[in-house]
């Protein structure tokens, strides 16, 4: 708690940086142990200065995000009620890869990124856009590496868990996440958009969008899963900085906030160990050791491309959130993950 309290005024600080430096808008922030934290906000929902301030609540698109609240933690879910294991090869779960080269894939390569997929989704180029013609094209694409000789990140491995996910539960990921996840943790304000507008929520706006002649605010930015409906495992998720305190508190104490029904502290633990052996960069389960440590360091993290973090340490019994709208500015990542490093350590005291 020390720590925390400690580092409060310097995180803040970090936030309002970030503010003035025209690296995003507006930020909310956290950092904690299960039982004690410390939050905060800094700038606006827009660079306007009559645009509403940015607060803790503010529900940001927290992009890749998705990956580890709702893909991640439902593999989690079936793996530990064993209808699922690590080495099932997709053709024994998605009989629409029977015959292709997803079919020897197994859900371990998937979780480590080292499945040889192709890197980016790249659907509307690639299948047209007709839900099951996407789907399809996903399942029949060639592999562009050989699975398990290298790490290489690909927004692909979560669409085609989430497609497993739809199968094994029978529901649609939305609904799949709210029943397993989202209701038991009590995570109130977190849920696939568009959002329809709430008296009283600020929602951040993200990039400019041509076609709508506005920066996308409640829509998800990302094009490829507008494309699948607004709901996909690769993003879409609208979540604010409580809610995701309650996401990783239940992570480092899998009895708190119903978190029993939803992580099983083996999944957590196997999930923050390398899994990956000697290949590069080091690989959990969806998650890695944040950028500049080492697994000795156990900070484990998952970044998201509209200026989103968070982190997680059980050694330290720690974790911290950053949930930015940077992408209201720009693509370009260099002034962000900077800043999402300087963040990582000061919350972390590295």
């Amino acid at each position: 708690m020390q720590l925390i309290n400690s580092h409060t005024e310097q995180l803040a600080a970090l936030a309002e940086a970030g503010v003035q430096e025209r690296i995003f808008p507006g930020a909310a922030w956290a950092v904690g142990t299960v039982d004690h934290g410390a939050a905060g906000a800094a700038g606006r929902l827009t660079p306007d200065p009559a645009s509403a301030a940015m607060q803790v609540d503010t529900l940001f698109d927290i992009a890749s995000l998705t990956k580890i609240v709702s893909v991640w933690s439902l593999i989690g879910r079936l793996i530990g009620q064993q209808r699922l294991r690590l080495d099932d090869r997709l053709d024994d779960r998605l009989p629409g890869t029977h015959g292709y080269a997803l079919a020897p894939v197994t859900i371990f390569q998937l979780l480590t990124h080292t499945a040889g997929l192709p890197l980016r989704a790249r659907l509307r180029a690639s299948y047209g856009e007709v839900y099951d013609d996407i789907v399809r094209g996903v399942l029949r694409e060639p592999l562009e590496g050989t699975p398990g000789q290298a790490v290489a990140y690909t927004d692909r491995a979560a669409l085609i868990l989430g497609l497993v996910i739809e199968r094994l539960l029978g529901l649609p990921l939305d609904r799949a996440l709210a029943q397993h996840v989202l209701h038991p943790l009590g995570m109130a304000a977190t849920g696939y958009g568009p959002l329809a507008p709430r008296h009283g929520q600020l929602v951040a706006p993200t990039e400019y969008c041509e076609q709508a002649g506005a920066h996308l605010t409640g829509v998800v930015h990302d094009f490829s899963t507008r494309l699948l409906g607004g709901v996909c495992g690769i993003s879409g998720l609208f979540s604010n900085v409580p809610d995701l305190q309650r996401f990783l508190q239940a992570m480092l104490a899998p009895g708190l906030h119903g978190a029993g029904q939803v992580f099983d502290a083996g999944w957590v633990r196997a999930s923050l160990t390398v899994q990956t052996g000697s290949l590069n960069p080091s690989r959990g389960l969806f998650w890695h050791p944040a950028a500049g440590t080492g697994p000795q360091d156990d900070v484990w993290c998952h970044q998201g491309f509209t200026g989103t973090a968070m982190w997680l340490s059980p050694r330290r019994g720690r974790y911290a959130v950053l949930l930015t709208n940077k992408l209201y500015y720009t693509r370009d990542f260099a002034r962000i993950n900077a800043l999402r490093h300087d963040f990582m350590r000061c919350a972390f005291g590295l």
